[in-house]
């Protein structure tokens, strides 16, 4: 007996999904160009440089969209099972994507910290010092909009790119600290904040990373959500054991197998009604699952 994934709800997802993706386009294109005209017009480096990385911003909401478009494919000859791990590997590339920005902003503060030429950079103005205050307060809104939206469909793509808002708000803070600080006479804190910067990038990117990697290899839901569903099963008419309750993550999707053990004295027709409301009750408190089979031992 299979549940399977209703479409109302795939479209739900994507509509959430592409909603999200588009407010996070705009707001970054945007962001982008007042970032990159503030760096010009008040001489400083970093801000520039935090122009730059909103901008990839657009790349990675790019790749989600596509991410999450192909993940909702219906299944088809080849793909029996559907498309959801390639939610998966849309993920795994924006946290790659996010480990190199950090590392590249990681570098930069260190090339300028051994350089040592701190008396020789430009004081920016003060419109970079207002432009890393108003950026830190979008891409953070964006980060906890993003994130919310993610944990509602359970896409971990969405919830990479919401993490790459994140590194944009941590790169401004970096930005506003070394504007800062040039302008108190303290120059060396821009690229110590970058270096900081890189290490919280880094940790959220191996977290994306290894949250995707757990769904691509058939990693077990966790115990809290087995212990949960067995106790669904159990309260079910009928039932008189559990024999084996097996799940796996398939994308963000959940994959479950039951074997219940009922009374062997019971004719099919009974035994299949008591799979029936087993496998019911299971899609109703979880609708992450994908596909339950329920199988029935005589006691």
């Amino acid at each position: 007996m299979f549940l399977n994934r209703n479409s109302e709800t795939q479209s739900t997802e994507e509509a959430v999904a592409y909603r999200v993706s588009a407010v996070s386009i705009f707001v970054n294109l945007t962001l982008s160009v007042f970032k990159l005209l503030a760096g010009l017009l008040a001489s400083s480096g970093a801000m520039i440089s935090d122009a730059v990385h909103s901008a990839s911003d657009v790349f990675s909401t790019v790749i989600v969209i596509i991410g999450i478009k192909i993940s909702n494919k219906k299944s088809d000859d080849e793909h029996e099972y559907g498309h959801e791990r390639m939610e998966c590997i849309a993920a795994i590339i924006l946290s790659v994507i996010l480990l190199l920005t950090g590392i590249g902003i990681g570098i930069s503060g260190l090339e300028k910290i051994l350089a040592g030429n701190y008396e020789e950079l430009q004081v920016p103005g003060l419109l970079a010092l207002a432009a890393a205050i108003l950026s830190i307060i979008i891409k953070e809104w964006m980060f906890w909009y993003t994130k919310a939206a993610a944990g509602k469909i359970n896409s971990g793509a969405l919830l990479a790119d919401a993490w790459h808002h994140r590194s944009d708000a941590l790169s401004s803070v970096g930005a506003f600290i070394g504007i800062l600080g040039a302008r108190l006479g303290f120059p060396i804190l821009d690229p110590v904040a970058s270096v900081v910067i890189c290490l919280f990038i880094g940790k959220a990117s191996y977290e994306i990373f290894k949250d995707a990697v757990d769904k691509l290899v058939d990693k077990s839901c966790d115990g809290e959500t087995e212990a949960a569903m067995k106790e669904c099963v159990l309260g079910q008419d009928g039932v008189e054991r559990i024999d084996r309750l097996r799940t796996r993550l398939f994308g963000a999707k959940i994959y479950v197998d039951i074997e219940i053990a009922a009374d062997g004295s019971k004719t099919l027709y009974e035994t299949h009604s008591i799979a029936e409301r087993v496998h019911d009750e299971i899609e109703k408190d979880f609708p992450m699952v994908k596909h339950c089979m329920v199988h029935v031992n005589p006691k």
